[in-house]
């Protein structure tokens, strides 16, 4: 099993992470190509060059969305850089030479560590909603494992602003998120992490910095309340530096993509890369990601699954408004919780009554707990441990003749067992084609089916070779 590690010791970024992602291997060109279909009506220009930060050398990923001012970069490098020939290999450039209606913006964040907070003219872009950011994904000619991947971020990132704000996701009105670069570091997060393949995404904790911001809203404190929501029951540090060392975009991109954050690597390292921030901090401004693969020991014990000890935490209601539930399952899912599930039951005197069941972390029970206490009528519950096991699974992309289509496949011991359509997918095909959508999961299913003989088949195969061998 492949495995992409993200050594979050000085935080994470949007252009940390595309910086780090290309040192770690995935082909420039592939992803200024990629980014391409976007179709996006603006001036831009991306750049990735080698910069040193407290003696460690990495990617720097720059994205200048104003032809003027990248001329005016160009022109300071070579006043200031006579080696820059030297390096010409990594400057890339990707430019759309179209017509653009510049309109005010305002950062609510520092953008990936090389916006300030304040206005800046050469960065007036149209602000956009998370509907408007869809539809440009959507209407590309990304593969749909990119879209799905990226729409993802989005929304994570529209619910989190618009938790803070008090406002619906589709309500947000964005500003960071909407500025073209914010667009291109997310999207461009998508199709790196698809080129490169992996099986599993981990994370270290989080450096999330310190201090405080100026943006639109005047003074905020790092880190910014965009962040904190999205890092809910991540394992986070803070203070390490008076500076936002994380920002929403990398947040989402977190939050979006990691299966497990811990601070144990138990693989084998196969590469490293670095992504390089701007500033010159105490410490080295750069995001490290490791690839790396599985041990033969952690295979063996991760082939029957992925264990884990978590808390279930029980409560019996029967006079709480129905009408309740809902708002209540929000606020748990924002505390930490992994799942929730109501069970009828019957209560003293023959009252009908419902058993909320939450299962949670053992570093975010607490908080659990303090929303049940506050949010439903009940006086007490039950906590005890419950080991949590789950087999490894997957998604790929099988071409249909519908097109593309996400299945989810399971394995047990290395074989797959289980496999399924995406719901959504399978929703949007019978919509578009005005079909029945048993019909769809059908002529899916049985794609699927003769996809797992294959495999089953060579496994077959491969156990007789092995046995002539012996």
């Amino acid at each position: 099993m492949k495995v992409l590690y993200y050594d979050c010791f000085s935080g994470i970024s949007g252009d940390m992470n595309l910086g780090a992602l290309v040192d770690l291997g995935v082909d420039r060109e592939y992803l200024l190509e990629q980014l391409s279909k976007l179709n996006l009506d603006d001036n831009y220009q991306i750049n990735f060059r080698r910069e040193e930060r407290k003696g460690i050398v990495g990617t720097r990923v720059e994205i200048i969305v104003d032809e003027q001012k990248f001329q005016d970069e160009s022109s300071k490098h070579k006043l200031n850089n006579e080696n820059l020939h030297a390096y010409q290999d990594v400057y890339k450039n990707l430019h759309h030479d179209l017509h653009h209606k510049n309109h005010d913006i305002k950062h609510d964040h520092a953008h990936d560590n090389h916006h300030n907070h304040s206005h800046d003219n050469l960065h007036e872009k149209t602000s956009r909603n998370l509907p408007e950011i869809e539809k440009i994904i959507k209407e590309s000619d990304l593969s749909l494992e990119v879209k799905n991947r990226s729409i993802k971020m989005f929304e994570l990132l529209a619910q989190a602003e618009g938790a803070v704000h008090g406002v619906g996701k589709d309500k947000v009105h964005f500003h960071e998120v909407g500025a073209l670069d914010a667009i291109l570091d997310i999207v461009g997060a998508a199709i790196c992490l698809e080129y490169l393949q992996v099986d599993r995404i981990i994370s270290s904790s989080v450096e999330l910095g310190g201090g405080f911001i100026s943006c639109a809203h005047g003074l905020l404190p790092v880190p910014a309340p965009a962040v904190v929501q999205l890092l809910q029951g991540v394992p986070v540090k803070t203070g390490r530096v008076k500076f936002e060392t994380t920002t929403p975009t990398g947040a989402a991109i977190l939050a979006a993509n990691v299966e497990e954050f811990s601070d144990r690597q138990e693989f084998i390292i196969d590469k490293v890369g670095y992504g390089v921030g701007q500033r010159d901090l105490e410490i080295p401004n750069v995001l490290r990601v490791y690839l790396g693969t599985y041990s033969e020991e952690h295979k063996a014990r991760s082939a029957k699954g992925n264990r884990s000890l978590n808390y279930m935490l029980e409560t019996n209601l029967d006079d709480m408004n129905p009408e309740y539930y809902e708002f209540v399952e929000e606020r748990l899912y924002s505390a930490g919780a992994i799942d929730i599930f109501k069970t009828p039951i019957i209560m003293k005197k023959s009252r009908p009554g419902v058993k909320l069941s939450i299962l949670t972390t053992a570093e975010r029970a607490k908080a659990v707990e303090e929303v049940i206490f506050k949010e439903t009528t009940t006086i007490g519950l039950r906590k005890y441990p419950v080991e949590k096991r789950m087999i490894p699974r997957t998604t790929k992309v099988l071409e249909t003749q519908y097109g593309p289509v996400a299945v989810k496949y399971s394995y047990y011991n290395g074989q797959a067992i289980k496999a399924k359509p995406e719901y959504e997918d399978c929703k949007r095909i019978a919509r578009e084609k005005g079909i029945a959508l048993a019909e769809v999961y059908q002529e899916i299913n049985s794609l699927i089916y003769k996809e797992l003989d294959k495999e089953l088949e060579l496994i077959k195969l491969e156990n007789k070779e092995k046995g002539l061998q012996q």
